[in-house]
């Protein structure tokens, strides 16, 4: 089981003994396909494991709320505390669709609180200090929390000041644009990429060249902004520049030639090995690094993805990767099929912050979260579990509006498709859109309080 996968295959099976049209399926989509997802955690029962465990989980985001619950319907009598000083909870998946003009600004946003389980303590506080040698974290309170096992689920930082010349108040102006700040900015991102839609020029998108959450975000942004330059009429006197930041534009090849060959089909021109180095708002001039040298961009629109690294707590702790491709940013060294600390066995690392090939997506917390959460209870109960994760992410990759490919993969770059025979993986169809748009946060939701 998949995502996805029980979800569709209700809808499906309904529309099918129903004879709905699209518009009916649509219509049926909203109403219950992201409810129908949740059967199977449901019908799960289990009986809980008494233990006195001391467990502090750090960030409240999706990945720390869903091991919070999950670890709350599994263990009768630890104490959990979970430590984040956010109050506003952000539906990451729905900020592209907000910077797209498809939801409102309101659409992301819910409270962390409304998912706290009963039994756990929510302290509304930042963790600012992790001592794995001490077995405590501290909060910017300078209180102490110490525990028998951790959770880090703090999520990562987007490095906005990473970038000279940059500023987010300006988000929204002068062409300006930057999904992935917050709702309010991916508003404004809306507003800035309506207005060039409207009025054509050179619209420049890029990703940075760092690892990143939703990798796929700036290609649908590029897909979307064209669409919309189309059926206003302007495609033609607009010019779409994507800039890779390496000799590929998606982690998995055989997306990469998809995309590639999507681009061409539609004028996007692309620019392979380049990374935003800086930026000056007021000449609507981007600087981008490259093997040969800097090279600048003029533009009318811009979309802004800053470099993206763990957050300055975990980076100045002992939970980062050591030595290798993770360890300059600051990602925790897990093991990647449990994600267990390597060198602190009572640590675990799951979400954005984990240091593992693959997973940064809200769909790689989904199954994230319950290995953790089995590798931990294991540990508690003196057991074995053979739970192991193999990398799945998901993309819901939009292409224009109205489709998507839905696009899942492991740690191999194989393609895991939900759906075989039913959504190929890399067609551009209308029913992974009504996924996208529809299914989904009622699914995640449903995941933060560890019922899918």
């Amino acid at each position: 089981m998949r995502m996805y996968k029980d979800a569709l295959k209700a809808v499906l099976d309904d529309a099918g003994k129903k004879n709905l049209d699209r518009r009916s399926f649509l219509m049926l989509g909203a109403a219950g396909a992201g409810s129908l997802l949740l059967a199977p955690g449901v019908a799960r029962a289990e009986s809980k494991l008494k233990s006195s465990a001391r467990i502090v989980i750090a960030g409240a985001g999706a990945a720390g709320l869903a091991a919070a619950s999950h670890l709350a319907k599994r263990l009768d009598g630890a104490k959990i505390t979970l430590i984040d000083a956010r109050k506003e909870h952000f539906y990451q998946p729905g900020f592209t669709l907000v910077a797209a003009g498809i939801k409102p600004v309101s659409y992301p946003l819910s409270t962390t609180r409304e998912y706290v389980p009963d039994g756990v303590e929510l302290v509304e506080e930042r963790v600012v200090e992790f001592d794995p040698e001490g077995n405590k974290v501290v909060s910017e309170s300078g209180k102490s929390y110490p525990y028998d096992f951790l959770i880090v689920a703090t999520g990562l930082k987007l490095d906005y000041e990473a970038i000279p010349g940059m500023d987010v108040e300006q988000i929204g102006n002068n062409g300006l644009g930057s999904i992935y700040h917050s709702p309010a900015k991916a508003e404004a991102t809306w507003r800035a990429m309506s207005d060039f839609a409207d009025k054509g020029g050179v619209g420049v998108f890029q990703r940075p060249g760092t690892e990143m959450k939703c990798a796929g975000a700036p290609l649908k942004y590029s897909f979307i902004t064209d669409d919309y330059l189309r059926r206003r009429g302007n495609r033609g006197k607009a010019e779409i520049i994507y800039n890779a930041n390496n000799k590929a534009l998606f982690s998995v090849p055989i997306v990469h030639e998809k995309v590639r060959m999507l681009f061409e089909e539609r004028g996007v021109k692309v620019n392979y090995e380049r990374v935003l180095e800086s930026i000056d708002l007021a000449k609507k001039l981007a600087v981008f690094k490259t093997p040969i040298g800097p090279v600048e961009l003029q533009y009318d629109f811009i979309n802004v993805i800053p470099p993206m690294r763990a957050p300055d707590s975990v980076r100045n702790s002992p939970l980062p990767w050591q030595e290798g491709g993770w360890a300059k940013d600051g990602w925790i060294e897990v093991d990647k099929h449990n994600l267990r600390h390597k060198r602190f066995d009572n640590v675990f690392a799951v979400g954005d912050v984990a240091g593992v090939p693959k997973g940064k997506t809200a769909a790689s917390v989904k199954w994230q979260v319950p290995v953790a959460v089995d590798h931990l209870i294991a540990a508690i109960s003196g057991a074995e579990t053979t739970a192991r994760y193999d990398g799945y992410t998901s993309c819901p990759l939009i292409t224009r509006l109205g489709q998507a490919m839905l696009v899942e993969f492991d740690y191999k770059d194989n393609l895991t498709p939900s759906f075989p025979g039913i959504i190929a993986p890399l067609e551009e169809l209308w029913i992974s859109w009504v996924m996208k748009t529809m299914a989904l946060k009622p699914t995640y939701l449903s995941m933060l309080r560890g019922r899918a």
